[in-house]
């Protein structure tokens, strides 16, 4: 009897965690979404032109106003930063997000127009 009681709570921690993690990994996977689609409107129409694309990772973290605040910028080409700092920083979110934590990083591709 202590042996399927041992089983049966092995089953059910195990349950719940699986349950915890698909739950948060899909409600962090669409602010991210959201993150991302609000950067990209942010950062359309540069003022420079590109003679090849450039790829950036962007961690940010939200304050208490929902604005995005840019922490670093992982970038080879220093215009690039500047650019991805001076759109992002401090630029509100239109829609709130609710998770626990509140650093992302998101991938950033500017490419040269065609």
């Amino acid at each position: 009897m202590r042996q399927v009681k041992t089983l049966l709570l092995v089953v059910a921690l195990t349950f719940s965690s699986v349950l915890m993690a698909s739950t948060n990994s899909d409600d962090r996977k669409n602010e991210t979404a959201a993150i991302t689609n609000q950067i990209a409107t942010l950062l359309k129409n540069p003022r420079f032109t590109l003679e090849k694309e450039v790829v950036a990772n962007v961690k940010i973290t939200l304050n208490k106003n929902n604005e995005m605040v840019v922490l670093s910028v992982d970038s080879q080409e220093d215009f690039i930063s500047d650019f991805i700092k001076d759109r992002i920083n401090y630029s509100e979110l239109t829609s709130p997000v609710n998770s626990v934590e509140k650093t992302f990083i998101v991938p950033v591709r500017v490419t040269p127009e065609e």
